[in-house]
């Protein structure tokens, strides 16, 4: 039978806080500090063992009991977790006369304790289950120094534990605050859109109907007169098929900077820190396109796998060409043939650039798109730098754009 964790269970949480595989593995990784509970094999006198004759089969008895609790307690709903932190507490009461160094299983219902409710609730839950044990301690007359120890340990684990949950919630509510944040630029975006579009097409439309009407009467009574009515309206059609190219482009053209805006807030809600670079010259809607679904597809993949702390990305306009780079300090290593960069090498082939990818081990990651511009971009680009030369003073930082 398949274990199911709870969708408000630690366990589902630390998935759903970024970390995949790694928060799923993570409460069974703690569980290597259970070799504690075999130290009085190697830390104790042959007079102390005397002491604890069946130290070794109430520890084997306890461990199937203890692990049973543990796995509820990251399976179970949140409000559940208390009754586990308690059972677990207990189990160390009940195995420490035959095993002072049961003591650790209060390490773990001190930190399963931390995870059940607001940061007051758990930490006098937690201080509840060190009072009691610390009772039990005194009554069975053992060395207070060991108790030292674990009274000073389980405050640091609950308030680690403690920590870690305000800061996922945080995290939590920076992701929703992002896709807030999209939702409402797509929002303004479609307005923005629909507002541009009557106003370039309203007054045209209309007055291609009036010039089409007059021109249908005129054209029995007086021809030259229609004949000059049809030349307005597709002297007309034609301004207003340049306006509309103009303002679709000006759409497409905001796409880029669209994207850079939303990976900054996707990185920082993550914990990355994110500078940009976006040289302002406007792009052929393809091209623009291009790599902003490059961007979108190396920062997934950076705030999913990279671990970096830091991200660069530098769009470069030239006279032929134009350059994306990304770097990342991240943990490096990328397999090219995994994590969407497949994908990602096939759309820039279609586009006739290249790719380049550099991933040492530890040593982070730098992505390097070189995407040609169409002949018509590159004349426009020899006229923009006969103005101004593509240098790094062309290079605009993110913070200094509106």
């Amino acid at each position: 039978m398949k274990l199911q964790a709870a969708p408000d269970s630690t366990l589902s949480m630390a998935m759903q806080d970024g970390r995949g595989r790694f928060g799923r593995v993570t409460p069974w990784v703690w569980l290597v500090w259970l070799v504690w509970l075999f130290g009085p094999e190697f830390f104790f006198s042959a007079k102390d063992l005397a002491h604890f004759p069946d130290w070794l089969w109430a520890t084997l008895a306890s461990l199937p009991v203890f692990l049973a609790f543990y796995v509820g307690a990251h399976i179970t709903p949140r409000r559940h977790v208390v009754w586990y932190a308690l059972a677990i507490a207990l189990l160390a009461m009940a195995a420490t006369p035959f095993n002072p160094f049961a003591q650790t299983y209060l390490v773990y219902a001190c930190a399963v304790a931390a995870s059940w409710g607001t940061a007051r609730k758990s930490g006098a839950l937690v201080l509840a289950l060190l009072l009691a044990y610390s009772i039990e301690w005194f009554w069975l007359r053992f060395d207070w120094g060991s108790l030292v120890n674990i009274l000073i340990l389980c405050p640091i684990v609950a308030g680690l534990v403690i920590t870690d949950r305000i800061q996922r919630l945080h995290r939590a509510d920076l992701r929703l605050s992002h896709d807030e944040i999209r939702r409402l630029a797509a929002s303004a975006e479609r307005e923005r859109i629909g507002r541009d579009l009557h106003d370039l097409l309203g007054h045209t439309l209309s007055m291609v109907a009036l010039k089409s009407e007059l021109a249908g009467r005129l054209i029995e009574r007086d021809p030259s007169a229609a004949k000059r009515e049809m030349a307005d309206v597709a002297r007309v059609a034609r301004e207003a098929l340049a306006q509309v190219r103009s303002a679709v482009s000006g759409i497409r053209a905001a796409a880029m900077a669209a994207e850079l805006a939303s990976a900054r807030l996707l990185l920082e809600a993550a914990g990355v820190q994110m500078e940009y670079w976006h040289d302002p010259h406007d792009l052929p809607a393809e091209v623009e396109t291009c790599l902003a679904l490059v961007l979108r597809e190396a920062v997934t993949n950076i705030q999913r796998h990279a671990r970096a702390n830091r991200v660069e990305v530098t769009v470069i306009v030239g006279a032929e060409q134009v350059v994306l780079r990304i770097r990342d300090d991240g943990r490096g290593g990328v397999n090219e043939r995994g994590n969407g960069l497949t994908g990602m090498r096939e759309r820039i082939v279609t586009h006739g650039g290249e790719l380049w990818i550099e991933s040492p081990r530890g040593r982070g990651t730098s992505v390097e798109v070189r995407l040609p511009l169409p002949p018509a971009a590159q004349n426009a680009g020899h006229a923009a730098q006969n103005v101004v030369p593509i240098s790094a003073a062309v290079v605009q930082k993110a913070g200094g754009q509106a």
